[in-house]
C-alpha cells in the first residue's frame, strides 16, 4: 500500500477541524506534529490523520489519543 502526504486543507477537510484546533490539538498532544518536506513546506502522511480519526470514531479518550500520537511519532523515527 502506497501512503502519501496531506497538506493543510485536506487534513482540515479530512477531520473537520480548523486551522486553530489543529494546531491546538497538537500542543496537547492530539495530533501528530506535521513532518517536514521542504523548506517552508509541511504535511501529515495520510495514514496517520487515519489513525487519529479512526480514533475519534472509536471514542477512545484523550489519554489513549495521547498515546497513539506519542507511537506514531515513534514510528516516524524508526521508519527508514
Amino acid at each position: 500500500m502506497q501512503h502519501k502526504f496531506l497538506r493543510f486543507p485536506d487534513v482540515k477537510e479530512r477531520t473537520g477541524y480548523s486551522r486553530s484546533t489543529i494546531y491546538n490539538r497538537i500542543t496537547e498532544g492530539l495530533f501528530p506534529k506535521p513532518v517536514k518536506i521542504g523548506i517552508r513546506a509541511a504535511a501529515w502522511p495520510d495514514y496517520e490523520v487515519d489513525a487519529i480519526n479512526a480514533a475519534r470514531i472509536a471514542s477512545k479518550s484523550e489519554d489513549e489519543i495521547r498515546t497513539l500520537v506519542l507511537k506514531l511519532e515513534t514510528a516516524r523515527k524508526n521508519t527508514v
